[in-house]
């Protein structure tokens, strides 16, 4: 198993930096920020973009793995969005995991004027973004004509340093979501029942995910794949749990889900005075301590 932090991109970057390397410094596999154009309780708070938030990161950093949990078509183009992860792909030296999604309801979906899509076209529109997205970081140059999105003569020379591309990490739970994990996916994202998260009794929450994994399962081998070949990456926060409130809570929480197969827990960095306002000290204990305790 793996640990892992999501930066939420809200500093100035004369700060930033030393979050991002501190993160490094604490040993995590991977640090990853959402990308959003505002969120949540931050809306009205500071709120950086992502790609370019990453790729400074990359220039601060050296070994720590970087990515996005996650980017959507909400306010995104495959087109534009494979330039610019090829180009965070060069300068991280191959750090990139691209966390992706078919995206939700909240400010994204309508700062650019348009409609709040349904969640059947929202599932409509992942369904062309995640094939087109895999073609472009593949090929030095791509024609597609789609429903919503379409290429002519994309040109993504030299392409990624991973091959044949940057992985996916794609969060899903429904059934067309899974498909284009099995799919197109090195790993698969949950942060419990996306219906309300913190609804679900602490107790029922493990059973949540071990659902969604056979889900997972069964879609793998529909499309011919061993469901061991994808991590399963768990994103805290979203859940009535509280893995953060002390080292053995960690390791308790953690224990729980390495048995039920999660093979990456991501934990959201301290914020203070929000909804993410852990115990900065408890947290790096967390950090350098908590998986060696499991054994």
């Amino acid at each position: 198993m793996r640990l892992s932090t999501v930066i939420l991109p809200i500093h100035r970057w004369s700060e930033g930096q030393k979050v991002w390397r501190r993160a490094e410094e604490l040993g995590f596999h991977a640090a990853y920020t959402y990308d959003h154009l505002s969120w949540r309780s931050f809306r009205e708070e500071p709120w950086f973009g992502s790609v370019p938030t990453l790729t400074a990161a990359a220039c601060a950093t050296e070994r720590i793995r970087l990515g996005t949990l996650v980017t959507s078509p909400n306010f995104r183009h495959p087109v534009t969005l494979a330039k610019e992860l090829i180009t965070l792909d060069d300068v991280s030296d191959g750090r990139v995991t691209l966390g992706v999604g078919a995206g939700g309801t909240g400010f994204d979906a309508t700062a650019m004027g348009q409609e709040s899509w349904s969640p059947k076209e929202r599932a409509d529109r992942f369904g062309e973004f995640l094939p087109l997205l895999d073609e472009l970081l593949r090929s030095d140059s791509t024609t597609r004509e789609g429903v919503y999105y379409s290429a002519v003569e994309a040109r993504n020379i030299p392409g990624c340093v991973q091959t044949p591309r940057l992985p996916f990490y794609v969060a899903a739970t429904g059934p067309r979501g899974l498909r284009l994990a099995a799919e197109y996916g090195q790993g698969w994202v949950t942060y419990g029942d996306p219906k309300g998260p913190a609804d679900v009794p602490v107790e029922q929450a493990p059973a949540v995910i071990a659902q969604q994994i056979g889900k997972l399962a069964a879609a793998c081998e529909k499309a011919g794949r061993d469901v061991r070949e994808l991590e399963k990456v768990l994103l805290q926060g979203s859940t009535a749990e509280k893995p953060l409130g002390s080292l053995d809570a960690f390791v308790d929480w953690a224990g729980t889900y390495k048995e039920l197969g999660i093979t990456e827990l991501v934990i959201h960095w301290p914020v203070p005075d929000s909804i993410f306002a852990n115990d900065a000290a408890v947290f790096e204990r967390i950090a350098t301590e908590g998986l060696a305790q499991l054994g």
